[in-house]
């Protein structure tokens, strides 16, 4: 059983531990150039934007390409599974385009108009859409690594969790995973107001505690936090590290000294930044 002294905690002590607005008051500040950047990236860079891996309307992705056979990156954004759009996360590609490597920023359904179940599914149709199209667009489909931070990181422990043989794939169909900031047992989150938002009841959060599921993906995984963010949100990171240990993996685990849960994405932003070095040394070119 992981830590679960987070339910000791007050009301307004759920709210700054768990809800990362709550805990950064003046968190859009962080995203502005982030956002502003990648709004200009999208504007010249050799892309195809909003191309659909379902019938949803928010089923698509925007795919940045480098050269001909380049590994493939997929980056899950955050948002607490209710909100944000793959178009302000284009600076992930920006990054990693420099490093000859193809980059996909998906979007998924959202709460909570579907299920938190429903939103993973959605991801998992982003790694069957890429392994089976991302040759059409030449690069390397056998070759595929992903990111995601806060809610994105959830998500991205959850494809860790798929046995992807029930998907017609094989289950190192992922080589590489990077996991920021993340939230990787939706139960606290059904304490906090944020969840009249998202809509997540208790067999939502059971079905999708990646700390209860076994680990199928047998890849580098990258596990980091922001050395500011609040003790119970790194507490997750910690406890998913361990979650791994116990089932043989060896993940790597960082705590970003005077990073918050927002300023620490742009450690994908900086060329040198921890977080995209940390992505480029786990792909093998």
């Amino acid at each position: 059983m992981y830590n679960d002294s987070w339910r000791k905690l007050k009301p307004e002590e759920l709210e700054i531990a768990y809800n990362p607005q709550k805990s950064v008051k003046n968190f859009a500040d962080f995203q502005k150039h982030r956002n502003d950047a990648s709004k200009k990236f999208r504007d010249i860079n050799n892309m195809h934007l909003d191309i659909s891996y379902g019938s949803h309307d928010q089923k698509k992705v925007d795919i940045f390409l480098s050269e001909k056979n380049s590994p493939v990156h997929i980056f899950f954004h955050g948002g607490y599974w209710r909100t944000q759009d793959k178009k302000n996360f284009a600076f992930v590609a920006e990054t990693l385009n420099k490093y000859r490597i193809s980059v996909v920023i998906a979007n998924y359904v959202l709460c909570p108009k579907h299920t938190l179940s429903q939103v993973v599914q959605s991801a998992r149709e982003v790694i069957i859409w890429t392994y089976n199209s991302i040759n059409k667009y030449s690069a390397n489909n056998k070759n595929i690594s992903i990111s995601g931070n806060s809610a994105g990181a959830h998500l991205c422990s959850m494809l860790i969790s798929t046995d992807w043989k029930l998907y017609g794939l094989p289950n190192d169909c992922i080589k590489a995973a990077t996991l920021i900031s993340g939230i990787y047992d939706p139960e606290p989150t059904r304490w906090i107001k944020v969840n009249n938002e998202i809509g997540i009841d208790l067999d939502e959060a059971s079905l999708n505690n990646s700390m209860s599921l076994q680990p199928f993906v047998k890849c580098p995984i990258w596990l980091g936090a922001g050395g500011r963010e609040p003790w119970p949100w790194i507490d997750q990171t910690l406890d998913y590290s361990q979650y791994l240990r116990k089932n043989n993996f060896d993940p790597e685990l960082h705590i970003l000294p005077n990073h918050n849960h927002f300023s620490i994405m742009d450690e994908i932003y900086k060329e040198d930044g921890i977080l995209s070095s940390a992505i480029v040394k786990n792909i093998e070119f």
